[in-house]
C-alpha cells in the first residue's frame, strides 16, 4: 500500500477505535451544498463525516478488529461518526435522507461494539431519546403513587364528609327537640 493510503487507513482506523458508534452510508446525488449542510448538522451533534474508498475502509476496519462484508458496501461510501448521542445523530441522518429524497442511504452501522444491518440501524433510529425514556420511566413510577395518593385523599374526604353529616344530624335533632 502506498504511504498516503497507509496514512489514510491509519487515520480511519484511529477514528473507528475512538468512536464506539458509526454509520456506514452510501451517497448518491449528494450535491456540494447538501454535503456541507449534512456535515454542519452532524458537527453540531458532535459527530464527523469521513468519505473513504471501500478498500481503505475494509483494511482499516480489519486492523481495528471489525469484519465488514464488501458485498454490502455498494457505491460511494462514507462513515458518519456519531458523537455524544448516537441515537439522536442516527435519527438526524435518516431525517436528512428523507428530506433530501434519499441522497444518502444507510448501509449499516456499529453501536457499542456491535455491527448492525441497515434495517436494524433504522429501527434503532426510531427509539426514543434519553430524555424521552427518562420521562416515560418517571411517569411509570409516578402513576401508582398518584393513584395511591388519590385513594388516600378520597378516604380522608369521605371521613370528613361523614363527620360533617353526623354533626348536621346532631344539630337538627337538637333543634327539633327544642
Amino acid at each position: 500500500m502506498r504511504p498516503e493510503k497507509e496514512l489514510l487507513k491509519q487515520e480511519i482506523k484511529d477514528k473507528i477505535e475512538r468512536s464506539p458508534s458509526f454509520v456506514i452510508m452510501h451517497y448518491a446525488g449528494l450535491t456540494a451544498n447538501m454535503a456541507n449542510d449534512f456535515r454542519r448538522q452532524i458537527g453540531k451533534m458532535g459527530g464527523d463525516i469521513e468519505v473513504v474508498r471501500k478498500r481503505v475502509l475494509l483494511k482499516a476496519a480489519e486492523d481495528a478488529g471489525i469484519e465488514l462484508d464488501l458485498s454490502t458496501l455498494t457505491g460511494h461510501i462514507g462513515l458518519v461518526f456519531l458523537g455524544q448521542d448516537p441515537i439522536e445523530t442516527t435519527k438526524m441522518v435518516f431525517k436528512f435522507s428523507q428530506e433530501r429524497e434519499k441522497a444518502i442511504q444507510v448501509l449499516g452501522g456499529r453501536f457499542d461494539g456491535q455491527l448492525y444491518a441497515a434495517a436494524d440501524v433504522e429501527k434503532l433510529s426510531t427509539l426514543p431519546s434519553k430524555n424521552e425514556m427518562r420521562a416515560q420511566f418517571l411517569s411509570t413510577l409516578e402513576a401508582p403513587m398518584a393513584q395511591t395518593l388519590a385513594v388516600v385523599e378520597a378516604l380522608l374526604a369521605s371521613v370528613a364528609y361523614c363527620l360533617d353529616n353526623k354533626a348536621k344530624q346532631s344539630e337538627e335533632s337538637a333543634a327539633s327537640e327544642s
